[in-house]
């Protein structure tokens, strides 16, 4: 079985205020601006939401509202969904053509090439295997989240430009290597933005 890893440029704080803001235009917005893709994930979902997980659109008016979060167990996967269609509506999608689909350990294979590359600041497995949601959404194993601070990619982004100053090549597959261009784009779109970060999800 295939994982996909996608990644978000957004303001992190801000993000994250968005849950429990009771934000209704937002909510609005979404409704009005993105009723189709509401429709298609429920279309995806259908089976789990006739058991009882919340529609895409009353999982997202729960986590922006701060609850009720009525599913629970298996069924409240949808939040965290809810939470990575906030990222996707509010943020801009980051090029992730070396990382959906993967399989196996390739995020840390991805990892490993990072830190030949004296790159530490960031580990790409962060995004997908031990971040979190933000406290307080119910979700249940996928989507599994992670972000990295517009600091740590400002920090990454100077461990890559000292590791080029150096000269310091160490030989890489190329399919790494390719990889590791599309995390230096993310961590370069972060830098040159205040305040903005990374947030990755898992699916």
């Amino acid at each position: 079985m295939s994982s996909c890893l996608t990644a978000h440029l957004l303001d992190i704080e801000a993000t994250r205020a968005l849950v429990g803001s009771n934000d209704e235009q937002l909510l609005a917005t979404i409704r009005a601006e993105f009723a189709r893709d509401l429709a298609r994930d429920d279309d995806w979902f259908s089976d789990q939401i006739e058991q009882g997980a919340p529609t895409a659109l009353d999982a997202l008016t729960a986590v922006v509202r701060g609850g009720p979060y009525d599913a629970v167990d298996e069924h409240a996967f949808q939040y965290g969904y809810a939470y990575k269609r906030l990222c996707t509506l509010t943020g801009s999608f980051l090029d992730n053509s070396s990382f959906c689909p993967f399989r196996g350990d390739w995020l840390e294979t991805v990892d490993e090439g990072l830190k030949a590359l004296r790159i530490t600041a960031v580990s790409v497995a962060d995004l997908g295997y031990y971040g979190g949601v933000p406290a307080g959404i119910p979700t249940y194993d996928l989507p599994r989240s992670g972000e990295w601070t517009h600091e740590e990619c400002v920090a990454a982004l100077e461990q890559f430009e000292r590791t080029k100053r150096d000269g310091h090549a160490p030989p890489l597959e190329s399919y790494v290597v390719d990889a590791i261009r599309d995390v230096v784009g993310w961590l370069e779109h972060a830098a040159a933005r205040p305040g903005y970060g990374v947030i990755g999800f898992v699916s």
